[in-house]
């Protein structure tokens, strides 16, 4: 792509290859329970994924067509949201994610993984630009029923009950529990389940630790700071496998020393 690609800021990051990535495949995936790759190209391009070589593993993903738009939007989508630094690319680089989403799904309206990375990049747009103004645009009608789709489709899709749960929170948190319940559906109950699903799914989770955190704060106020704390140090913690991991723990960390 012609935009410069900001590189992982950490050299210490566990490296991956197409031979030991089945190895750890699992581990790496547990909060999307996605199958692994075929021995190939594909599998080198998640190798590089998770060596934190986002770059490289996007073109990969791209080169191969539709067949590695999965790669590429995960790739793309997770360096957006914890490499880049300027907020307009940011902003370009959920947009394209969705889009090519978008595309996956006119051909297969019942891919998981096009539902949840359509979702997830849509819902980072929407943080970019404000919930509010999301909102008003009808986004959060959108990203709720993708939502609610993988689930019904992967009921134990980890990160996919986050998520939802994160857009229940913010909503409540942006319009109040009244409109949120009667405009958009959402309820302060059924972010806490879907928190509470989530990490029983996938316990070891930094992200999904750190958006608890994040939801309690803006479902029940400094009454819940102490949990909230308790979850960042958990999460910082954890020893992280791969790049997003890496990148997840010292977010929290950074958390922890506001």
């Amino acid at each position: 792509m012609a935009r410069p690609w900001t590189p992982l800021p950490y050299s210490d990051v566990a490296r991956f290859d197409a031979g030991n990535l089945h190895l750890h495949w699992a581990r790496l995936h547990a909060g999307q329970g996605l199958q692994p790759p075929v021995p190939g190209p594909l599998a080198e391009g998640w190798a590089l994924y998770h060596s934190g070589d986002f770059e490289r593993a996007t073109a990969l993903g791209l080169a191969h067509g539709q067949e590695g738009h999965t790669l590429a939007n995960q790739a793309m989508a997770i360096y957006a949201n914890y490499v880049e630094p300027r907020e307009g690319i940011r902003l370009a680089l959920f947009r394209e994610v969705a889009d090519r989403a978008a595309i996956q799904l006119a051909h297969e309206p019942d891919n998981c993984q096009a539902l949840y990375w359509q979702a997830y990049a849509l819902g980072r747009y929407s943080q970019g630009i404000s919930v509010a103004r999301a909102l008003a645009q009808g986004l959060g009608s959108k990203i709720k029923h993708m939502l609610e789709r993988v689930i019904e489709l992967q009921p134990e899709h980890a990160d996919a009950h986050i998520s939802l749960g994160v857009f229940h929170a913010e909503v409540i948190d942006k319009v109040g529990p009244l409109v949120a319940r009667m405009t958009y559906g959402v309820r302060a109950d059924a972010a806490l389940q879907l928190f509470e699903r989530g990490l029983e799914l996938h316990p070891e989770s930094a992200m999904a630790l750190m958006e608890y955190a994040r939801g309690l704060l803006m479902l029940e106020g400094d009454s819940q700071l102490s949990e909230a704390t308790r979850l960042y140090e958990k999460a910082a913690a954890i020893r992280p496998i791969d790049a997003r991991e890496r990148l997840e723990v010292e977010l929290a960390r950074a958390g922890l020393g506001d």
